[in-house]
């Protein structure tokens, strides 16, 4: 897969504008300033394909994007940043729900991340249970990997193991958009994700053909 094979498709504001799916999707669910946009980045080989803000909570909309025309890649809201106003986060909470609670999406992976120089958040673990209680399928980035020493760094590993649900069934991937650590890892993860699509898609046409086959007959 050619990562550097990217572009922006759209943005969008409510959950009414988006658009049915057209390829499988993998979504990226943050706290606002828990580093999702340098993650794409840094994923992409891009500088700034995905806007990096020093102000939290800027992306405000669903941000989709085009992957080698194999996957798009979808940009979630940051929830909990406390500096908006009531309505804003409703609007961002309808949004961010809105889409994962729809059963008509190709949602193949929902890349959530956490910061792992501290414990999961209330909200961290509200995601997680969430996503757990609607079986979709997700795995935990931990980033600013970079950000620990050596000790703190397994401190935080073996403390994530307790802290978050079912975590033994949940694959954790420490990154870092500053060294490249975890980037191999997750671009794996997106490969055998595609591979896994291909096939189905494959074996679906050779049924068509053989249900074709039969009917000629």
């Amino acid at each position: 897969m050619n990562y550097h094979n990217v572009s922006f498709l759209a943005s969008y504001g409510l959950k009414a504008q988006l658009p049915p799916s057209k390829r499988p999707e993998i979504a990226f669910a943050g706290r606002s300033n828990v580093g999702k946009s340098s993650l794409i980045n840094k994923l992409l080989g891009r500088k700034a394909i995905a806007r990096v803000s020093s102000v939290p909570g800027k992306t405000a909309t669903i941000n989709f994007f085009d992957l080698d025309k194999k996957l798009h890649l979808v940009d979630l809201p940051g929830y909990g940043y406390a500096k908006v106003g009531h309505s804003e986060k409703l609007r961002w909470a309808e949004l961010i729900e809105g889409y994962l609670n729809d059963d008509e999406r190709d949602l193949a992976l929902v890349v959530l991340l956490i910061d792992m120089r501290h414990p999961a958040t209330k909200l961290d673990l509200d995601m997680v249970n969430f996503l757990l209680e609607k079986e979709l399928p997700f795995i935990i980035v931990m980033t600013k990997a970079d950000k620990l020493n050596k000790t703190q760094y397994n401190q935080r590993l073996a403390a994530a193991a307790d802290e978050i649900p079912e975590a033994d069934q949940i694959m954790m991937i420490p990154f870092s958009s500053e060294t490249g650590q975890g980037v191999d890892e997750l671009r794996g993860v997106l490969e055998e994700l595609y591979e896994y699509y291909e096939e189905q898609d494959r074996l679906a046409e050779e049924e068509s053909e053989e249900t074709e086959g039969l009917s000629e007959e």
